[in-house]
């Protein structure tokens, strides 16, 4: 189906992988955290640092414990989170020279526990070729999973699980990353190497990142931070000090394959709208251009006689569809395009933005449609004659 990984890893500016506004995705998607330590001192420690006396609280750590505040912080979003995060292994099925299938052992990764029906986010990377997919929880119980969807545009995919009765699974609550402002502290909790349920701290570093993946496709708004991610971080959380998760660990930027600083997690508001679309339809319900699009060239450019080479060629457009109507145009003069099995109609329009995103490439293009919903109303700016033109137009569902 896909190439496992564990953490995508951005090399030199290419990928290499290796390895909603709606927040009532379930009733069950939200818990309660229980807050057990190992003294009462301990508990009396948390309680004053959740007054709103905060010099207190400090002073308390600091006396009491022999922890500090910060130290606290840490140890109490860990006690929260960590047995919501599973270790996620893979199978793959390779061929011998004599083209005789076995089955092999494939990328792993991380993923959280978000809801108590079993359902579980990570990355669309960390379960790419998998024949069998397994996960493992905080008790060392093992599980095989089924896909229950998986969307290439943000590189998420909702996994499900079927524990026996009475097994209760703790839950990680999702956060508002609209919220987060640069410099504030978060947590990330995965299973780099192998190691399970590793915790690492760092900053947010940056904030509405467009990171390009492995799928062509442009990932916009990523949380940028300096927190340790390797490969096996993959589909782990990106955490808040409240213990929320307000993104999902996706990939690196790194010379050498290993974490240098620069990390990147999906929102937890892309996460949210991706992952209640995923649990109704199976699939990501965006919406689309009725209209059979190819990615610019400069060879094609010359050819159709273009003053532009860069956009998306509109080869034909859907009879009767809303672009039809909002008066996109396809081209009529026929021609092959890449092994000569394909046609492609040149004289059309060129889309060259989409609601103020330069169209250069199709990732851009996805990019640019990535939150749009069916019934949405976007601009486009088309080149036609040498002439810029907007259109409004609606999108439809795609098929």
């Amino acid at each position: 189906m896909f190439s496992i990984a564990g953490t995508a890893i951005l090399t030199v500016g290419i990928l290499f992988f290796r390895d909603g506004k709606n927040n009532q995705i379930s009733n069950n998607s939200k818990t309660e955290y229980s807050e057990t330590f190992a003294t009462s001192e301990e508990k009396n420690v948390v309680s004053l640092e959740k007054s709103d006396d905060s010099s207190s609280a400090s002073v308390a750590v600091a006396t009491v414990s022999g922890y500090s505040q910060d130290e606290w912080q840490n140890i109490n979003v860990y006690e929260k989170c960590n047995e919501a995060v599973v270790n996620i292994n893979t199978k793959e099925t390779a061929y011998t020279w004599f083209l005789e299938p076995f089955v092999q052992d494939g990328g792993s990764g991380s993923g959280s526990i978000i809801d108590a029906e079993g359902h579980i986010l990570t990355n669309v990377h960390v379960i790419q070729n998998a024949t069998k997919i397994y996960v493992s929880l905080h008790d060392g119980s093992q599980y095989e999973a089924k896909i229950v969807g998986y969307d290439l545009d943000s590189d998420l995919a909702v996994l499900k699980i079927d524990p026996p009765k009475g097994v209760i699974l703790k839950t990680i609550e999702f956060g508002d990353s609209k919220k987060l402002k640069v410099g504030q502290k978060v947590i990330a909790i995965g299973n780099p190497f192998g190691m399970e349920r590793t915790m690492t701290t760092g900053i947010v570093s940056g904030l509405g990142r467009p990171i390009q993946n492995s799928n062509k496709r442009i990932i916009r708004d990523m949380i940028q931070t300096d927190s340790a991610i390797n490969p096996g971080n993959s589909g782990g959380p990106l955490l808040d000090t409240s213990g929320k998760m307000i993104g999902i660990n996706t990939m690196i930027l790194s010379s050498s394959g290993s974490s240098s600083g620069v990390g990147f997690a999906v929102s937890s508001e892309t996460a949210l709208r991706v992952v209640s679309d995923l649990l109704k339809y199976g699939k990501v319900n965006r919406g689309v251009i009725q209209a059979s699009l190819y990615q610019l060239d400069y060879r094609i450019a010359r050819y159709a006689g273009l003053d532009i080479t860069q956009g998306m060629l509109v080869s034909e457009v859907s009879s009767g569809g809303n672009a039809e109507k909002a008066g996109l145009k396809g081209g009529t003069e026929a021609a092959y395009y890449g092994n000569r099995k394909n046609i492609i109609y040149l004289g059309g329009d060129v889309i060259t933005q989409i609601d103020n995103i330069k169209i250069t490439s199709l990732a851009d293009y996805y990019s640019a449609l990535e939150a749009k919903r069916p019934g949405d109303v976007v601009k486009v700016v088309i080149r036609r004659n040498r002439k810029d033109i907007v259109l409004d137009v609606k999108l439809a569902g795609e098929n």
